[in-house]
This record gives structure tokens, sequence and C-alpha cells, in this order.
């Protein structure tokens, strides 16, 4: 076999990486019953051709509507669809902005054959054949715009897909939604080379979680993609906005909706968990301090949250306040200061309420195969490598007050983009 095995770790992930550049991870759950897969394949909307922004989520919409066999059994739309279900299969996947996830989950003993339909539907869909109707290739173009027309109903999402914009100025700023006159442009040719020049094996991650035997589960992957060829697109690394500052989308609305974005690290920093531990310090539930401090204590908002989010060599904080108009000033006051005066310090209670709703977390993506398999692939990507759940658990457990502290006193808060959708145009407070 052209390839190459690595023996499995204490905690039972194994990998293979084939000579086309596919890497094959797993871990083996004895006592599961059921198997879950993610095929993340490394083209996502920062890197769609210019003026062609949305064609990954039709791209990988379209997949699903038909395949070929690897032997030349041609299924329609239907008859893929009722294929999958007769192996129970639970889609899942999407496309999202560095990457595109094909997905699902069904009992272990069903594997192999699910694998052989999504093997299909990622590299030989239907719609690369010239007789594929047109009629499908604008069903799925409508529907793409009827997703990006919702963002009129989700204010907050709106405001969320152009805080986005505004925070990464370059090609990762692009929401997988697309824009109107990129969906508008797209023609079922322009799909078909997308797919011939962004959907290749190099790069792209195939994992696995469940009840199964990798060297098993390994050589039926091996046998379904090894001749799938194509080198890597390598992807630019993400740029931030420079500097902070006020952006507003004027609406008329019952609610004025408030996003913050700024600086954090990436996953691979090392002292990522005093980031996120900090993080759920601010918002890990009802106790955490946005909702006490914005929420409970002043009655400002109806909804406040704080999350770390992560791209390949990338962390960033996102923000988020619903409020009134009339209150909106006041909550985007006391909402950063609030994200700043954490770097002042944090307690003993807090830091352990965090931790506990973050392993409680971990524990329930462990009872999950498809959540599991899911976090192994965003790992492999971002990482190169997968991280155990013991060695998670043992990051955070050895987050203390004082490393938050320290995390903050080299990390401050600063430079704050905020966008805001609503009635009213707020200003930027001096802090």
């Amino acid at each position: 076999m052209n390839s190459q095995s690595s023996g499995a770790t204490p905690q039972g992930v194994q990998t293979r990486r084939l000579a086309n550049g596919l890497t094959i991870v797993g871990e083996s759950l004895a006592d599961k019953r059921a198997g879950a897969w993610t095929l993340l394949v490394p083209s996502g909307s920062a890197t769609e051709p210019q003026g062609l922004d949305g064609l990954t989520g039709v791209l990988e919409g379209l997949s699903y509507r038909g395949a070929v066999g690897k032997h030349g059994t041609r299924r329609d739309s239907r008859q893929l669809s009722d294929a999958l279900d007769d192996l129970g299969v639970d889609r899942g996947g999407g496309s999202d902005v560095e990457y595109t996830t094909f997905g699902g989950a069904t009992l272990a003993d069903y594997l192999p054959p699910a694998l052989e339909l999504y093997s299909d539907i990622a590299r030989r869909p239907l719609f690369l054949q010239n007789d594929f109707k047109t009629e499908e290739f604008e069903a799925q173009r409508v529907l793409a715009l009827q997703a990006l027309d919702s963002l009129e109903d989700n204010p907050a999402r709106k405001m969320f897909v152009q805080l986005r914009r505004v925070y990464f100025p370059d090609n990762y700023g692009r929401s997988p939604l697309g824009t109107r006159e990129g969906l508008e442009a797209l023609t079922l040719d322009a799909i078909r080379a997308d797919h011939a020049a962004r959907f290749r094996p190099d790069g792209a991650i195939l994992a696995f979680a469940g009840g199964f035997d990798f060297d098993e589960i390994a050589n039926v992957a091996e046998e379904l993609f090894a001749d799938w060829s194509g080198d890597l697109n390598e992807a630019p690394q993400p740029q931030t906005v420079q500097s902070g500052g006020m952006h507003h989308i004027a609406q008329e609305t019952a609610q004025q909706h408030i996003g913050v974005a700024y600086a954090g690290v990436p996953s691979t920093h090392p002292h990522f968990y005093n980031y996120r531990v900090a993080m759920s310090v601010l918002s890990g539930g009802m106790g955490a301090r946005l909702f006490t401090e914005v929420r409970e204590k002043r009655g400002l908002v109806y909804s406040v949250s704080a999350s770390a989010a992560s791209l390949r060599g990338c962390g960033f904080t996102l923000a988020y306040a619903g409020t009134t108009p009339e209150r909106s000033q006041e909550t985007l006051d006391v909402l950063l200061s609030e994200l700043r005066r954490v770097k002042d310090g944090v307690t003993e209670d807090e830091v352990e309420r965090a931790k506990v709703g973050m392993l409680s977390s971990l524990v329930m993506q462990e009872e999950s195969s498809r959540a599991r398999a899911g976090a192994i692939a965003r790992d492999q990507f971002i990482l190169g490598r997968v991280r155990s759940l013991d060695e998670v658990t043992q990051a955070i457990q050895a987050v203390t007050p004082q490393s938050i502290h320290e995390f903050y006193e080299a990390h401050p808060p600063h430079d704050f983009t905020v966008v805001t959708l609503g009635p009213r145009e707020l200003q930027l407070p001096s802090l």
C-alpha cells in the first residue's frame, strides 16, 4: 500500500496518510455501537473564485443530488437518498470559511457501505456528468438564495456576517452564505471547474470515531480514496483588521444588536486554555460574568455572550448583546468594560465553575461518536494532530486565576471592532 501508518497512541487515536495526501484518522471506542465519520476537504468560502461568493455551499448541496459509483453505478437524487436511508445514515456536514465537510453516522456494521456512498458523493457527484439536469442546479441555487434572504429575518445573524467581513478584510471575511451577486453569477460549468480545482485529496482529512477496528476501516477507506488525485491548494493566512472601530447597519428593528470582535490566540498557542477558561468565566452559563453583570444586575439585555473562535493560525473573540435601542449605548459601554475587566483578575470560584462547565461539555462530546469525529477532523486540520480527551482535560484542570491573570497581562483585550444593527448608531466609548 502507498500509505504510512502510525501506531495507536495511549488514547487510541491512529492515523494513516495515503500517498495522495489524504489523512485517515480514527479513534476506536469499544463501548460504542455507532460509527461516525467526517470527510473534511480544505476548500471553503475563503478560497472561492472571486465574484462567485456562495459557490461552495451550492457545490456541497449539489453533491447530494446524485452520484456515480466507483464501478459506474449511477444514482439520482432519490436513489442516493434511499440508499443512505437504507443504511440508517444520519447526515451532517456543510460548507464553512476554511473547509467543507461531508459527515454522517450509522451503526458501525454499516460503516463500509456508507463510506462507499460518501466517496461517491464527494468524488463523483452526478453534477459532473454532461446530462445532469440544469433544473437540479437551479433548484439548489434557489435554496442558497433563500438562505441568504433569511438573514433579513435574523438580524443578529446578519450583524455577525457583517462583523466577520469587517474584522477580516481579506477573503476570510467572506460568508459561506455568499452574496446575491455571486450566487446569481454561478453557472453549472463554474461549479464543475471548481470541483476539479479545489476538491482534492491533498490536505483532506477522513476522521472516524466509534465502534470499529481502525485497520479494517482504514483499509476500506484506502480502497475507496487511494486513486483520488490532485495537489493541495495552499490558502493564505487570515489577516485581521489593523485597528478597531465602529460600524453600523441601519435597520428599523425592535431590538438593537451589538457584535464585538477582537484578538485572541489560536488553539496552537501554549496558553490557549487560559484564554478558553477565561471566556467561560465571561460566558459559561447563568453564573458567568456577562449574564450576571450585564443582564441580572443591570437588566440591560435579553441575551449576552462571548466565545473564543479559531481559524488555522488565528484566534479571536466574538461577543454579542441584544438589547433595546433606548439602552443600547449603555449596553455597549458595560459590555466592553466587562470584556476588559477580566484582565484585572478572576476568582477561584469563577475558574472552578468555568472548568466544570467545560469538562461537562467534553464528556458530552465523548458520548457522541458524530461530535467526536468532527472534533478529530478539526484538530487534525488546525493542529496537525488530534488532542486526546485526557490531554484537553489536563490542560483545562491546569488553569488557575494566576495563569489567567498572566495571560491577560500579555494579551489584554484591545482594538475592539464593533458592528451594530438597529435604529440607533452608537459611539465607541473611551476606555
